[in-house]
């Protein structure tokens, strides 16, 4: 086949895909052996298609052909063979075997007697090599990674993954510039030419099935003389056949049907506008962005641009608007001069927020000015309030229910657990915030005031990354519009997550989208990665606009604060970036700021307020621009550290203004009243009915039902006067100014914590033993969440796993389904090594692989590794001494583990060639804890000296040592446990000694907050983060129970030992160990000093552990036994 015949095959199956003939392309993929869709063979081996898996691979190589394609195949069959095994379906396994896999006995007799071995084991897992086969989606994934190698390195596979760069509908427009062509040589060319059909050349003679049409009576009148031939309609997706139009906003159907006032090379045939005494009808043009060339290009893909029409209905209330108007001119100033006070807009910096990762997207509360939503490149969403500079909520990226998505994300997700954020945007009235992912995901939460987060609603919105959202009220319903890669725009109710609309027409992935409404009619914008804008009304009625971006660019679109001027900037693929006004009347640009520059990196983002001032990160600075002055008003470097594209956000008010740093932070710049209302919230503490005393409510200055409503980029939902939320409150959301907090009302907010003192007053739950009971010194959860592994005094581990039935459909481990303690059909018991040593001196250590497949775990002796479904013991190493205190598997390589030591070393021993690396030698005394950041790169040790020492994981180098800062009045025991563990975050860093608990800042261990307990409750036992890093879980030698909020370490909960533990005087119980459940942020387990696991949640009605509510002296409410605390966070020293 020729080069050229070659080429038309990819052309014809860009134009199947693009017409969504799904069977036919990959049809003709496999046929033609041209090209191998990789994405298309990932979705049918992660559904076990594995008929049409071989089907397709047939198209481009045979099992024999050379070695990786004998390789692949057997990968494939392999698998549909042990999956049968799996599902115990013995004659479909014997099938497979005698059917698919005995081909390759010529090549490897040995391995097929193997694979036939398996049929006789109850489970194929028995056999060394497959025991760690985990579930069959995370095997097909790993089998899936192997098999995309095989093909990159298979010859026959060469040139063959990658599809050519072609423009969007190339085949289209090839016919079209033919078209035009034919066109040009007809002796009589007619404008308007009415195309039926593709089978023959065109003629503008009046007898040839391709002739002109005749004009219209309609809109013959409107028609100018005609200089050249006008060109065709392009066959986009489009159409020549549109759906019925639907009702239009004057200032969108201006976009469509009014004068513009410069020459357009695609309506060079004359204006086209209203008659407004009796049209009722406007006429649809397809516009683009004016240029120089006043001619058309009859031979170059811009000949998709050429004008067609159509009629749209029109509503009374917009037929009656005069919208055949001229643009409106630029206001007389001297553009020399600085129109707008340099002053009162926010340039002075006042504070830097380090974040951990790199800022993606923030808003400001619409109502709380001092609250910043944050999302960042590694999936975190967190709220800082500005005042007292804490990060109040922190969430890291996390599905809430694997089990309903889609097996794509299961997919993607098993590869690689981890999303960036696109965008977070507050709801109008602050009650809701969306996250929008990389993968497939749109998260809601509610917030209810300081910490208190509640998932809402998780919605697998698009296929691919969400690119954007933001929020509308259709219908009078709040909705949550999404768009994303997938090249769709969709409107969700955002009470139920029931989809509403899915607007379809984008050619290229949809970039951002802003609602809008105009005389009582809401529509949306909506960008595309190619530079075209279009906008839907909330109908099935198809897309009303289709225009070109400047230099068609991506870009974002905003109103200003009161919805009277429209604004985009955005930046193209040669890095030129272009910040405009739109004229909404004519569909134009009607100013183009200068001062942006040239090459960006990135897409440049922006932000308006006051209906005033714009602002773009450019060029490693800020800057603004009045929004009637097309120069630059102004810039600053916010002291240095910027990025080359700012991400930016003003707070409602214009006076404080949230910039990224090149640094993973955020400089916070105010102007003078930003100041002063940062020094008026400091003087109080942040609480959730802060709403009220943080600001001043003003009477709206519109109508509720017919008000002109505008938005910036993230709040594009403007204040509508009144609004039920979702709490069913009526709240106003007109604009809110600071005001000093009524000080009688601040001092009534005596608060009280939670106290649990009777069992009913909680979940608990005991887990059944018939083992020997010795006091538990190691607990942990497995990772899936299924079971608790403990590790006794004795070196006897003991695991117990949940059934999944009706009462527990997810199998999850929890306070209400009484679990197993499980041992192998063999009845051994995975017991440790202990030498000489003797088990009540020795300092047990153990930690689990990520697939829980093996333990890795000492008492003393040597370090043993346990299989977890056999017990077997798979190997043992590193004899004592020194004996082994404290064991962490590498994040990044299961392989290297980090083993603390009882000399003080610590050595990172490679288990695959059975070799210790590098000795680390800092600490005094025994190892007593270890952590790695992944974000960071860095391990942190701890030891029983009380010394923190931070290691580089690169070189291993020592970066920075610190002993920990005993509370006043009390003094460092000589020998005592400190632990460590990372936050969420990566960065922050819990510290635990029996005297306190203390946050860190890595790398550098700047102590934050330390919390010291009651000296009645005695030493601290252990500490642990929860699963979500919201709360700190907290034993006593006195057996109590406490949970800290993780940001402010404030005491909200105190569990009592009369809540679990039976009364009696002759034996002294209490907790050793405490590990949080892998998932669940309210549920965590106790290692008692009697052997006994106990395992914790709330009440059912209650949801989490305990808040601090108002004390019942002040009138404030009902109030749970108990004190007001007095465990308080201590000041950093």
């Amino acid at each position: 086949m020729s080069s050229l015949s070659r080429e038309l095959v990819f052309l014809i199956l860009q134009f199947l895909d693009e017409e969504k003939f799904k069977e036919s392309v990959h049809r003709l993929e496999q046929e033609s052996g041209f090209f191998f869709n990789m994405r298309h063979f990932e979705e049918m081996v992660t559904n076990g298609d594995w008929e049409n898996v071989e089907k397709y691979l047939l198209g481009f190589t045979k099992v024999d052909d050379n070695r990786y394609s004998m390789k692949i195949f057997f990968e494939i069959r392999k698998q549909k063979y042990l999956e049968a095994l799996d599902r115990k379906d013995r004659p479909k396994a014997v099938d497979i075997l005698v059917k698919d896999l005995k081909v390759f006995s010529s090549f490897n007799e040995d391995l097929f007697k193997e694979i036939t071995q398996l049929l006789t084991l109850d489970n194929f897992r028995q056999n060394e090599q497959l025991s760690k086969y985990g579930d069959t989606q995370t095997a097909r994934s790993i089998m899936l990674s192997e098999l995309k190698k095989l093909l990159e390195a298979n010859p026959l596979f060469r040139e063959k993954l990658s599809f050519p760069t072609l423009k969007n509908s190339r085949l289209r427009t090839l016919i079209n510039q033919s078209l035009n062509w034919q066109h040009q040589l007809c002796k009589n060319p007619k404008p308007n030419p009415d195309i039926k059909t593709l089978f023959v050349d065109h003629s503008c003679g009046p007898s040839q099935p391709n002739g002109a049409r005749a004009p219209s009576p309609v809109t013959n009148h409107f028609m100018g003389t005609v200089p050249k031939p006008a060109g065709f309609p392009p066959l986009t997706a489009h159409g020549p056949f549109q759906p019925p139009p639907g009702v239009l906003p004057a200032s969108l159907a201006g976009w469509m049907a009014n004068p513009s006032q410069v020459p357009h090379p695609a309506v060079s045939a004359g204006p086209i506008g209203f008659n407004p005494q009796n049209t009722t009808a406007a006429l649809l043009k397809r516009p683009r962005t004016p240029t120089n060339n006043l001619s058309m290009d009859y031979h170059t893909a811009d000949s998709e641009h050429v004008i067609k029409r159509r009629s749209f209905g029109l509503p009374d209330e917009v037929n009656n608007v005069p919208v055949n108007v001229l643009p409106i001119g630029l206001t007389t100033q001297n553009h020399g001069q600085c129109s707008y006070p340099t002053d009162d807009f926010p340039k002075a910096v006042v504070m830097n927020l380090n974040q951990g990762s790199t800022v993606k997207s923030m808003d400001f509360h619409p109502v709380q000015q001092i609250l910043l939503l944050v999302g960042t490149n590694s999936g975190e969403v967190m709220v800082w309030e500005l005042s007292s500079r804490n990060r109040i909520c922190h969430r890291s990226f996390k599905v809430w229910d694997l089990g309903a998505c889609s097996m794509a994300l299961q997919t993607s997700l098993a590869n690689d657990y981890s999303a960036s954020i696109n965008r977070v945007m507050w709801s109008p009235d602050g009650s809701l915030f969306g996250v929008a992912y990389s993968k497939h995901i749109v998260q809601l939460y509610s917030y209810h005031g300081v910490d208190d987060l509640r998932n809402h609603l998780e919605i697998e919105a698009h296929v691919g990354s969400v690119n954007d959202l933001a929020f509308s009220f259709p219908n009078k319903q709040l909705c949550i519009i999404t768009c994303g890669e997938d090249r769709l725009i969709k409107v969700w109710d955002a009470v139920s997550g029931t989809k509403q609309y899915t607007f379809e027409g984008h050619e290229a992935p949809v970039h951002s989208v802003c609602p809008h409404i105009k005389e009582s009619i809401q529509f949306i914008f909506a960008t595309a990665t190619d530079g075209k804008i279009k906008a839907w009304l909330y109908d099935n009625m198809g897309s009303r606009v289709d225009y070109d971006a400047p230099g068609h660019s991506t870009t974002t679109m905003a109103y200003s604060a009161d919805g009277s001027r429209l604004f985009s900037c955005g930046t193209n693929k040669e890095g030129d970036s272009y910040l405009v006004e739109w004229n909404e009347s004519e569909g134009a640009v009607k100013r183009t700021y200068a001062g942006l520059g040239r090459r960006a990196s990135g897409i440049v983002q922006f932000d308006t307020t006051k209906n005033r001032i714009l602002a773009a990160g450019d060029d490693f600075m800020i800057k603004f621009w009045d929004m009637d002055n097309v120069n630059l008003l102004a810039t600053t470097d916010a002291e240095g550290g910027l990025p080359p594209s700012s991400c930016l956000r003003f707070n409602k008010e214009g006076i404080l203004l949230a910039v990224s740093t090149n640094e993973n932070a955020i400089k916070i710049l105010a102007n003078a009243d930003g100041v002063r209302l940062l020094r008026t919230m400091e003087n109080s503490p942040f609480e959730a009915s802060r709403v009220a005393s943080a600001t001043v409510v003003k009477s709206p200055s519109f109508g509720a039902t017919n008000a002109t409503i505008g938005s910036s980029i993230g709040d594009r939902v403007p204040p509508v006067t009144p609004m039920v939320t979702m709490n069913g409150e009526n709240r106003s959301l007109a604009d809110a100014k600071p005001r000093i907090a009524d000080e009688s009302t601040e001092k009534s907010r005596i608060l009280k914590l939670t106290e649990v003192n009777e069992p009913s007053q909680c979940r608990s739950l005991r887990l059944p033993d018939s083992l020997t009971a010795i006091r538990v010194s190691r607990l942990m959860y497995t990772n899936s969440g299924f079971a608790i592994l403990a590790l006794a005094a004795n070196a006897v581990h003991k695991l117990w796993k949940w059934p999944k039935n009706e009462r527990n459909p997810t199998g999850k481990a929890n306070a209400n389904t009484v679990p197993q303690l499980w041992q192998p059909a063999s009845g051994i018991l995975m017991t440790n090594d202990i030498s000489d040593a003797n088990p009540e001196d020795a300092v047990p250590c153990f930690a689990l692989s990520k697939n829980d497949s093996y333990v890795m775990s000492a008492s003393g002796g040597k370090i043993s590794l346990f299989n977890m479904m056999t017990f077997k013991t798979m190997t043992t190493f590193m004899p004592p001494p020194p004996a082994a205190t404290f064991l962490a598997f590498h994040p990044q390589d299961n392989n290297i583990i980090a083993i603390g030591m009882d000399d003080s070393s610590i050595q990172i021993y490679n288990v695959r060639v059975d070799e210790v690396k590098i000795k680390l030698k800092g600490h005094q005394k025994r190892i007593t804890g270890l952590a790695f950041s992944k974000t960071l790169n860095v391990l942190v040790s701890s030891g029983a000296d009380s010394q923190l020492c931070v290691w580089s994981t690169d070189a291993w180098e020592n970066q920075t040592s610190k002993y920990l800062q005993m509370p006043p009045g009390r003094s460092a025991p000589p020998v005592a446990d400190t632990r460590v563990q990372f936050h969420q975050d990566q960065t922050h860093l819990l510290a635990v000694h029996e005297t306190q608990i203390a946050l860190y800042e890595a790398p550098k261990l700047t102590c934050l907050k330390q919390w010291v307990p009651l000296e009645a409750s005695g030493p601290i036992t252990y500490a642990t983060y929860s699963c979500d890093s919201q709360s700190i879980y907290v034993s006593c030698e006195d057996g109590s129970i406490g949970v800290l909020t993780a940001s402010t370490l404030r005491l909200r909960c105190r569990i009592n030992p009369s809540s679990y533990i039976p009364a009696n005087p002759s034996l002294r119980v209490y907790p050793l160990v405490i590990a949080a459940h892998p998932t669940e942020p309210n549920q965590f387990a106790l290692g008692l000093t009697d052997g006994g696991v106990c395992v914790f949640e709330p009440l059912e009605s209650e949801g989490k552990w305990g808040s601090l509510i108002p004390s019942p002296e002040n009138g404030a409410g009902p109030s749970t036994s108990g004190a007001a605390s007095s465990d308080q966070p201590q000041p950093q020293r």
